[in-house]
């Protein structure tokens, strides 16, 4: 049975959840995700074993773990100073990311240590935060924006289907047609 780590913000749980982090991220760069081990990891992040299975159950659990907080974004989208702009911006970074070697890895890692859907719901809700952002910027300008669930169905979803399933031919022109056909539809 897999954990969800408890972190607190700071004192030793943060600690060791960085550690930890930062040797798998290490580690995969060294030796390849393949020949990861708990016993690996927990050496290089200066733990126990029994420490990284005690809080994530297992290689798999550590994995979409670390999966789920590589991809969190880093900052707000840029403020180009226009809807379309921002979102066909937002888009394209998203696209790209996402069909990356490393961050299909990462989608993979995410969902497969997670049975229960919450690193998904997770995942879903850095996009829709990112989103908002945007709308609320174009809110503020009083510019007429979709609804947030109207750009996961109609930019995101059909992104994650295709990174997925059909990943040839994604590149920014995709990412913009798609944004231009939900601006075009609002």
């Amino acid at each position: 049975m897999s954990r969800k780590p408890m972190a607190r913000p700071g004192g030793r749980s943060a600690r060791v959840q960085e550690a930890v982090h930062g040797a798998v991220r290490e580690l995969t760069g060294e030796v390849g995700r393949d020949a990861l081990t708990v016993p690996l990891v927990a050496a290089r992040a200066g733990v126990t074993p029994s420490t990284v299975y005690r809080r994530w159950g297992d290689l798999q659990a550590l994995l979409s773990d670390v999966a789920v907080e590589r991809l969190r974004p880093e900052a707000l989208p840029e403020d180009r100073g226009d809807l379309t702009a921002d979102l066909m911006a937002w888009a394209e970074e998203f696209l790209d990311e996402m069909s990356s070697p490393p961050g299909r890895a990462y989608i993979r890692d995410a969902l497969l240590g997670d049975p229960d859907g919450g690193n998904a719901d997770r995942c879903s809700a850095y996009a829709a935060e990112q989103i908002a952002v945007i709308l609320d910027r174009a809110a503020g300008r009083d510019q007429s924006a979709p609804e947030v669930e109207s750009v996961i169905d109609q930019v995101v979803a059909p992104m994650m289907y295709r990174i997925l399933f059909r990943p040839e031919g994604l590149d920014a022109a995709y990412a913009r047609r798609l944004v231009s056909g939900l601006i075009r539809a609002s």
